[in-house]
């Protein structure tokens, strides 16, 4: 059976809950809620197993802190055996508009402190990555007070029908590859 590691990056905390900067949660929550799963707290995060089409998804919202994010990772790929090619980080990205995504099998860690702190504890920038769009609509300066925000009315709206979408993505990361996941999605 094929294993997949889906780490959805976050802040832990009620008052985090509901920030850009945790879409990596929300969109590990969506899909925990439509499959009806549970997750369990154990080592470094909240973990749930999810079994789709003969392949066993590990979902993980570490406990770390997003700037710590490195250590969960490491610790769950190599506690369940997993090959660096079947993990997939999903993190919020300022340079892409509300709602887009893209998925990318490596990159720099631009800015994201999370992303840098997974490459220094993997010693690479070749891991795929769920780049979920949440714009750049802050003033100079106030990038950190933006990422922490909540999200507006009208992205509230919105995030649904882009929280189904992102569910797609995972399902379709684990069967049908990271290369036709990303020419069926990139940018959709």
């Amino acid at each position: 059976m094929k294993k997949f590691l889906i780490v959805g990056l976050g802040n832990i905390g009620e008052k985090y809950a509901n920030t850009r900067h945790n879409i990596g949660f929300k969109v590990l929550d969506a899909l925990a809620e439509k499959e009806d799963l549970k997750f369990e707290t154990l080592k470094l995060g909240d973990v749930s197993t999810y079994r789709f089409k003969g392949r066993t998804f590990i979902l993980l919202k570490p406990s770390t802190y997003m700037n710590l994010s490195g250590k969960a990772v490491l610790y769950w790929l190599t506690k369940e055996k997993i090959p660096l090619e079947n993990l997939l980080i999903i993190t919020d990205d300022l340079n892409l508009p509300f709602g887009n995504i893209r998925l990318k099998t490596k990159g720099s860690d631009g800015g994201h402190n999370g992303l840098k702190d997974i490459q220094d504890k993997l010693q690479t920038t070749k891991y795929n990555r769920f780049r979920f769009g949440i714009s750049d609509q802050f003033s100079k300066g106030r990038q950190v007070d933006y990422v922490l925000g909540e999200w507006t009315e009208l992205e509230s709206e919105k995030l649904p029908e882009r929280l189904d979408k992102s569910i797609e993505l995972i399902k379709s990361f684990g069967t049908a590859g990271v290369n036709n996941t990303m020419n069926s999605f990139n940018g959709k």
